[in-house]
């Protein structure tokens, strides 16, 4: 029995260094995920604000009263359109998610399906935010 070994290379060996840091490349799976994970912790901080600014009716209507008024300024606005478009992403990647989990060939159009949930996401914020613009603009400066 005779045992031949291979071959040396000619030259050094070249070996792939591995990239520091993270393992993700960027790639759309993993912006998907970061997102999906920061639309529901600003979902949850919301929820949290105001389950304690609707109980502070019971203990104090007049603070509610004022705290309700300072919701009504441009500032508030924006973090209110910011709101909506976090919730509405939240639940149309959840609904992706759910798919990809649940449809045995899910994994293999997870990006087409992202990109059509960011097609619908931009279809629904845009004319959304539009209105919810014009109402501020028109409580500012008046309507037409």
């Amino acid at each position: 029995m005779s045992s031949v070994a291979p071959p040396a290379p000619a030259g050094p060996v070249v070996r792939k260094k591995k990239p520091s840091g993270t393992l993700y490349r960027g790639r759309e799976g993993m912006w998907s995920w970061v997102a999906h994970r920061i639309t529901g912790m600003l979902t949850f901080f919301f929820l949290f604000a105001h389950v304690l600014d609707t109980a502070l009716v019971r203990v104090s209507p007049d603070s509610y009263d004022r705290i309700i008024e300072t919701y009504k300024n441009p500032i508030v606005n924006l973090m209110e359109i910011g709101l909506v478009g976090a919730v509405l992403y939240h639940a149309l990647n959840g609904i992706r998610i759910m798919t990809i989990d649940f449809w045995f060939k899910g994994p293999n159009y997870q990006r087409q399906m992202l990109w059509a949930i960011v097609g619908i996401w931009l279809v629904v914020m845009i004319p959304g935010s539009y209105f919810m613009i014009i109402h501020t603009v028109e409580n500012l400066f008046g309507s037409k």
